[in-house]
């Protein structure tokens, strides 16, 4: 973009009106028509007929300085053929605006029910590109450590002591210690194998992608088959052996930390059935979460007027 100073702005914007009077002048014999289509043309202010002799005379004179220079049928607007090109950054502002406006509907919908962190679903499956293994790290790990977790961890721990479960860790502060830190390990363990180390192996994609459209039982059915199912990162679809290999994993690692009481292998395939289980719960959760949102906000927004 050409920036123009004051003055040689009024020296062209007096040189366009020349120009333009000018041609008023010599197509006087020209039907209404032509009139219309030279004024949309050249885009220019309608000059009041008293000043049409002033311009012509200005034309005139400026003639005799160059005797050379042909008048012209067709006024040139070097200015104005510069305005189209100004129009793509009012769209590309435009534009700009319509993807904050995504970037922030996205936002606001990333935690279901306003609390759970949800950072690895995603809608238009066709039009997602794969993600990184820096990426899958970060996005599992940005769960995992959600202040969220925290929350909740504590409050299971909290029930877990409430019932003495695993004994061998005692009652107090110190009890409450040992079970908050076996509980967090657990859910680090199981969201790094599930969401970013099995993935990064197997080149998988951990993201769920929901389906989105067609009756209840359909998206229910979808959200408990995408424990079975996974996408490619090079597309398509294959069996989901993160879910059951990350998973059995973390379950594997936890027998580090707990009591040998409850190392038992019954004890590892209860947690493990269990954990399926829960994955399966936050599929649906996953899938119906945008409906319930927008359930919400429409009833708010009634109740609101």
């Amino acid at each position: 973009m050409q920036y123009i100073t004051w003055p040689s702005g009024i020296v062209r914007s007096i040189a366009l009106l020349a120009m333009a009077s000018s041609c008023f002048a010599q197509d006087k014999t020209a039907t209404p028509a032509a009139w219309a289509a030279d004024s949309d043309t050249v885009q220019t202010p309608a000059v009041a007929p008293q000043n049409r002799p002033a311009s012509a005379n200005a034309q005139a004179e400026q003639q005799q300085a160059n005797p050379t220079q042909q008048p012209s049928s067709a006024p040139t607007t070097p200015t104005l053929q510069g305005k189209p090109g100004d129009q793509p950054p009012a769209q590309t502002n435009s534009q700009g605006q319509n993807n904050q406006g995504q970037t922030e509907t996205k936002k606001t919908n990333d935690r279901v029910f306003f609390v759970i962190p949800n950072y690895l679903t995603v809608d238009n499956q066709a039009q997602v590109k794969p993600i990184s293994v820096k990426e899958k790290f970060a996005i599992t790990a940005s769960g995992a450590f959600d202040p969220y977790e925290f929350v909740v961890v504590g409050i299971v721990v909290g029930i877990r002591q409430a019932d003495n479960a695993y004994p061998e860790f005692g009652q107090g502060i110190a009890g409450y210690g040992k079970r908050y830190g076996t509980a967090f390990a657990d859910q680090v363990d199981g969201n790094i194998m599930v969401g970013a180390v099995y993935p990064s192996i197997l080149k998988t994609d951990p993201r769920y992608f929901r389906l989105g459209r067609g009756g209840f039982i359909r998206r229910f059915t979808y959200g408990i088959s995408r424990v079975f199912v996974t996408h490619k990162d090079s597309g398509g679809s294959t069996f989901n052996v993160p879910e059951f290999a990350g998973n059995a994993t973390a379950i594997a690692i936890s027998n580090a930390y707990y009591p040998a009481a409850d190392r038992s292998f019954s004890s590892n395939f209860s947690n493990y059935g269990l954990q399926l289980g829960i994955d399966a719960f936050g599929n649906q959760l996953k899938e119906f979460w945008p409906d319930i949102h927008h359930y919400l906000s429409k009833k708010r927004k009634v109740s609101a007027d």
